[in-house]
């Protein structure tokens, strides 16, 4: 089954909330497929560098972690969606139950014109352990979710679950979408494990992560070999991406913003696994996993500082994918050819200065606009 390329927008999760309508009417207005909020207790972004010297965005007072509760802001936004598809990118089962989830995503599905979106993945441990949560043994954890919110989409009546994480006796989720709007299920998956379960559970793969082209094409392949093996068609798993880009009107100006505070920032929240692939060992520790480990006040000032100062201006060229429209343009068909098919681009260099910002924004759309028409 050869799926249609397709592309989608980040419309924001933060306040005010005007700035997040108006990222959904560019959405409409531009053609972007899908629009996607994130569900966040904290943001990636430290308070102890969010000022104007690390990015415009950071007024005097904002915080990097304000956060609205992402599900009633789906339903918000589904009135003003259209034709574009809602969707979190991405939740997890430890702060909501695997049901809890289920019913949400039914319920939205009968507030929008298109099938909404459940990413999921793991977690990560600042939006859990800092609120005495366990983060303990979180792909198994997944896993179960995974396997009760598919029974919850496909059938009704009582039922029973037994396992480390979820017991359900006599259970029931009798709420059903519209035809044609059931949820679908992408997983934010990278390893091995969580792979897996993508072929076994997934109508998408959302991953985040830098890779290759040909990792890309690699890490697909054990997707489709497992939904295979699971009886499912793995034709119909729509392979997607997060990708964070550079993009400016020439290069050597997307070169030279390489070096910006947000870029290499950006760059510590990548695992150390992605850092050795490039030849280097990750300043924050040597086994650390990335965003997925990162709990921003854990971390001093001078601590962040130091590892920005050491990300390698060469790790930055090869790791993160940058340049003009036409260079990235060029790079993300690569992706496609490896069997990319929905693409959502995280554009690094907007958070650098206003007028970056409005040309990212640009950017974003001809390329998206270019790989769609093949």
């Amino acid at each position: 089954m050869d799926l249609p390329f397709t592309s989608g927008l980040n419309v924001g999760t933060g306040p005010p909330l005007g700035r997040v309508t108006g990222a959904l009417r560019a959405a409409r207005v531009f053609g972007f497929d899908t629009a996607w909020a994130v569900d966040h207790f904290l943001g990636f972004f430290p308070e102890q560098l969010w000022d104007g010297d690390f990015s415009w965005l950071a007024g005097p007072a904002e915080s990097p972690h304000e956060y609205f509760e992402y599900q009633s802001l789906l339903g918000y936004l589904a009135a003003r969606a259209g034709k574009v598809r809602l969707g979190v990118g991405v939740t997890e089962p430890t702060r909501r139950h695997p049901v809890l989830l289920a019913q949400a995503f039914l319920t939205l599905a009968h507030m929008t014109k298109r099938a909404p979106i459940l990413g999921i993945g793991s977690g990560e441990r600042e939006n859990i352990e800092p609120y005495g949560l366990d983060f303990h043994r979180p792909v198994s954890r997944l896993g179960e979710a995974l396997a009760i919110i598919r029974r919850c989409f496909a059938s009704s009546g009582p039922f029973d679950f037994l396992g480390d994480h979820f017991r359900l006796e006599g259970a029931r989720m009798d709420l059903s979408a519209p035809q044609g709007r059931t949820p679908q299920i992408w997983v934010a998956a990278h390893g091995p494990r969580m792979l897996a379960l993508t072929g076994r559970y997934g109508d998408g793969w959302y991953p985040g992560f830098p890779f290759s082209p040909q990792r890309y094409g690699e890490m697909l392949g054990t997707i489709r070999e497992t939904a295979r093996d699971a009886g499912r068609d793995p034709g119909r798993i729509v392979p997607g991406w997060q990708a964070v880009v550079v993009v400016a009107h020439s290069r050597r100006e997307a070169r030279r913003m390489l070096q910006a505070k947000p870029v290499k920032f950006a760059t510590l929240l990548a695992s150390d696994e992605v850092w050795q692939r490039f030849g280097h060992e990750h300043p924050l520790g040597v086994g650390f996993r990335g965003m997925i480990d990162f709990v921003p006040d854990r971390y001093s000032k001078v601590q962040l500082e130091d590892a920005i100062g050491r990300v390698p201006i060469d790790l930055l060229g090869e790791a993160l994918l940058w340049g003009t429209p036409d260079d990235l343009f060029v790079r993300f068909s690569d992706y496609r050819d490896a069997g990319l098919r929905h693409l959502v681009i995280q554009p690094a260099s907007a958070m650098i200065s206003r007028r970056s910002a409005a040309y990212s924004l640009r950017a974003v759309v001809s390329i998206q606009r270019k790989l769609r028409r093949g």
